[in-house]
């Protein structure tokens, strides 16, 4: 093929995706201009742009409630799936058999299957231990569905580790335990990271599980927006979304920058 030909074929695929990226994006920037609608409902800015629902975000008890159980409940669920996710993976890793890859599949079931089928398995199991509209029963159905994001980092991250600096932290004198924190930790910590990140953004994006098993006990910020759009399209909800595609960008710019940071 001549040098043409390989011009006008990468200069094909940037345009493809170019189109693919404006497609993905151009619905979400709607978001941040209806956030700064002048009107009383959802719509674009009509006579000028106004932050009075900014305003109304971060002065509305509801709304605030509303954040705070989220933060908190993305928080606990993180850290459990973060500490079981890594474990996990570390020990399939270890042993790097058939049984590891069952381990492996079966972690990896709660995102598998669709949400509906795993939130009305978990309010059954749930209502027969009583943690239906609880804190607890939230956050560990969270941390379920969040181990499968640090599995999937942290065997990754593990792929590209070396087994002999293990053996040789062991053959030095160093425990099980030393050996996980000093040599294999912070040289998957990426991974780590990465699924942390995941882990973190599922939860507080999670909306289903909620519905299912949360009631107005545990009132988190996905609900409140679900609530917001059945019962009366507030314009807040729009400076909400705005916010939380922020929250995510940021939270993905960290796993870039960190990552980039590690292969220097």
């Amino acid at each position: 093929m001549t040098s043409s030909g390989f011009g006008s074929t990468s200069l094909m695929t940037r345009s493809m995706a170019w189109a693919i990226i404006c497609f993905l994006v151009l619905p979400i920037s709607i978001v941040f201009a209806v956030s700064v609608t002048d009107r009383p409902y959802l719509s674009l800015p009509r006579d000028g742009v106004s932050l009075q629902y900014y305003g109304n975000l971060v002065t509305s008890q509801a709304w605030l409630s509303s954040i705070l159980h989220s933060l908190i409940i993305a928080v606990a669920s993180t850290a459990i799936a973060a500490v079981a996710g890594t474990l996990c993976a570390i020990g399939c890793w270890r042993l790097s058999n058939r049984a590891s890859n069952i381990i492996r599949l079966v972690m990896l079931m709660p995102i598998m299957v669709p949400t509906i089928v795993y939130a009305l398995g978990i309010y059954q199991f749930w209502i027969d231990l009583r943690l239906i509209d609880t804190y607890t029963g939230v956050i560990i159905a969270h941390a379920v569905t969040g181990i499968p994001y640090v599995v999937i980092t942290v065997s990754t991250a593990l792929a590209g580790f070396d087994p002999r600096l293990e053996q040789a932290a062991l053959n030095l004198g160093a425990s099980m335990a030393q050996t996980l924190r000093l040599v294999i930790i912070p040289n998957i910590l990426p991974g780590v990271i990465s699924g942390v990140i995941f882990a973190f953004i599922h939860s507080w994006d999670e909306l289903v599980i909620v519905l299912f098993i949360a009631g107005r006990g545990v009132f988190t910020l996905p609900r409140r927006m679900w609530d917001g759009i059945n019962e009366h399209l507030d314009p807040t909800m729009a400076a909400v979304a705005a916010v939380l595609v922020l929250i995510t960008l940021g939270l993905l710019f960290i796993d870039i920058a960190i990552r980039a940071r590690r292969a220097r």
